[in-house]
């Protein structure tokens, strides 16, 4: 191994997206991720169909159905088959966020109407997806890693009550013993193997911990046997409901709602994996987060004209890839195949279903802390002030307390309870309410519409120097200001090609005050090149004499203060801000 690869391993990564490991590792990871996830999707339609009344067939079907589409969507994921799909590891999987909303639609419509709710509300995501450049203010990088953390305070509950769960007359020493190997293990091979062990530390663990299990006798494998090797569900499709009446209208702005709070776990999600799937930390690219939360459409839209439980991605993927280190999107089309081929093999179905609740206990105690401890990351990492850890630290905690009923529970009724008391609904409410709060605050901005050209720089220098001789700034602020605005057009203007551009493309420049800084956006159309990416590479190039691309990089790095370059189909956001006499960093 040469010294480059070693250092990468080292950094935690083995393959990145557009690597391909060997297709056995790839298979084994594919069932270790299937491993963790294939109960919950198949345990989500059995709460909603049971809950609802609605019958044992219709469950065969609508767990069959959860599972298949799960197993394409997460495909879809992997590849990002046009504008669909992140082109990373994300799995898909049903929604226990829907669960009280799926409960009423069945019992109050039946089938045919959670399915035409379902598909209709999957209609937003598609939206969501195509004008995320337009809530780009209101889905930040805080809301989306206060998300994340409450994620792991909405699933803890629920994982607890695996804890106890074994056969009645089993030896009370069972349950604690069995959760403590699988935890034991799994953070000691984590921690201290290396190479190839480490990739297959949450599958020792879980083996470790069925092996004890197995010893007090609470692995059941009574279930297994009765299972069928290969089988198609007992029920049949149940149809869409097309009536639209009152008991569709009355339901669909719920369904919109809880949509909207799936996407954001979605978006949470998309900025989640990209930290962790690159040797070298790269910007976000919010194409790719559009595409996940396409692909999470395209999920709940099959879900719809399925007739079963709408799904979402599994942040519990995240967490696996940052412990073993392989984002191979080869591994994500594995986990889609997986999930296909397990929905037409019940006793491997079984056989997953049959582990013990304390060993998965144990195993989901780790995904979900290293899942929280990656949530504060995202936070941080896009640099937190006292506003952005406001909205942070109340969000999470009106969130924990909405989860733990702390917060006036008889008062709120049961559909406002049932919706607010998931603490990544309430949580994630809150930091978007408190977020555009803020953003209405804020002084209004000054804009400047223009082409994205050389020949709007003139525009765009005597609109700067107004602007700046508004706030009373001095000259050495002005001229920095002016000189941002001048390097940033000609670093755009550079990616596109001087001139006029061919088919009209248009600069929106907007500027505005904050605290004695100012912050200049710049929204275009660009290339795929990333300018906070290319600022990073800026250190590691010598030798050779700079371009005139490279020249304006460097300039643009040293008049302001930092930098931020989102990208998305067909739009391109460049935030700068500008310190009156901060070195550029």
């Amino acid at each position: 191994m040469t010294e480059s690869k070693a250092a990468d391993t080292a950094r935690g990564i083995r393959y990145e997206p557009d690597e391909k490991p060997p297709h056995a590792l790839a298979l084994g990871l594919g069932f270790q991720y299937a491993m963790l996830a294939v109960a919950g999707i198949v345990v989500t339609p059995a709460i909603v169909v049971r809950a609802a009344g609605a019958g044992e067939d219709y469950l065969t079907w609508a767990a069959f159905a959860a599972l298949a589409i799960s197993g394409v969507t997460t495909v879809f994921q992997a590849l990002r088959i046009g504008y669909v799909g992140s082109g990373y590891i994300l799995m898909m999987g049903t929604s226990g966020a829907f669960i009280a909303v799926c409960v009423t639609a069945l019992a109050e419509g039946g089938p045919g109407m959670l399915a035409s709710l379902v598909a209709a509300s999957a209609l937003v995501q598609f939206a969501l997806s195509a004008r995320l450049a337009l809530l780009r203010r209101i889905f930040t990088p805080t809301v989306c890693g206060t998300v994340i953390m409450l994620i792991a305070v909405t699933v803890m509950p629920i994982v607890f009550d695996m804890l106890p769960q074994v056969p009645e007359g089993a030896s009370p020493a069972s349950a604690p013993i069995s959760a403590a190997a699988t935890i034991v293990v799994t953070v000691a091979v984590t921690l201290r193997a290396a190479g190839v062990w480490r990739l297959w530390a949450p599958v020792i663990g879980i083996v470790s911990g069925c092996v004890v299990a197995g010893a007090f006798g609470i692995y059941d494998t009574r279930l297994i046997a009765e299972a069928g090797w290969i089988g198609l569900p007992a029920g049949d499709w149940p149809g869409l409901d097309l009536g639209f009446g009152v008991t569709f209208w009355s339901l669909l702005p719920a369904f919109v709602f809880v949509t909207l709070i799936g996407a954001i776990e979605t978006i949470g999600d998309g900025v989640a994996i990209q930290r962790v799937s690159w040797r070298k930390p790269r910007a976000v690219d919010f194409r790719a987060v559009q595409g996940a939360v396409a692909a999470d459409g395209l999920g709940n839209l099959l879900s719809g004209l399925a007739a079963t439980v709408p799904n979402t991605t599994y942040s519990s993927s995240i967490a696996v890839a940052e412990i073993t280190g392989v984002t191979s999107r080869l591994v994500g089309v594995y986990i889609g195949a997986v999930f296909v081929g397990l929905a037409f093999l019940p006793k491997f179905m079984a056989l997953i279903l049959a582990i013990p609740g304390p060993v998965v206990w144990g195993y989901t105690v780790v995904l979900l802390s290293v899942l929280f401890v990656l949530g504060m990351k995202v936070v941080v990492q896009d640099g937190i002030d006292y506003r952005k850890g406001v909205v942070a630290g109340v969000a999470f905690w009106v969130g924990t307390g909405f989860q733990q009923q702390w917060i006036f529970p008889e008062a709120l009724g049961p559909w406002w309870g049932g919706l607010l008391g998931n603490g990544m609904t309430a949580g994630g409410l809150a930091a978007i309410l408190m977020t555009g709060f803020l953003e209405l605050a804020q002084p209004r901005p000054r804009r400047l519409r223009t082409g994205l050209n050389v020949d709007a720089y003139p525009k765009i220098d005597e609109f700067l120097a107004a602007f700046a001789a508004r706030q009373g700034w001095s000259a050495a602020m002005t001229d920095r200001v002016r000189a941002v605005g001048e390097e940033t057009l000609l670093t755009l203007t550079k990616a596109t090609g001087e001139g006029a551009p061919p088919d009209g493309r248009h600069l929106l420049l907007t500027a505005r005050r904050d605290g004695s800084a100012a912050e200049l956006e710049f929204v275009a159309a660009t290339d795929e090149a990333n300018i906070e990416d290319q600022l990073a590479l800026l250190g590691d190039r010598s030798g050779d004499a700079p371009g005139d691309r490279e020249v304006s990089l460097r300039l643009l790095r040293h008049f302001a203060s930092s930098v931020r370059h989102q990208q998305y189909h067909d739009t391109d956001v460049v935030t700068v801000r500008v310190e009156p006499t901060a070195a550029a960093s």
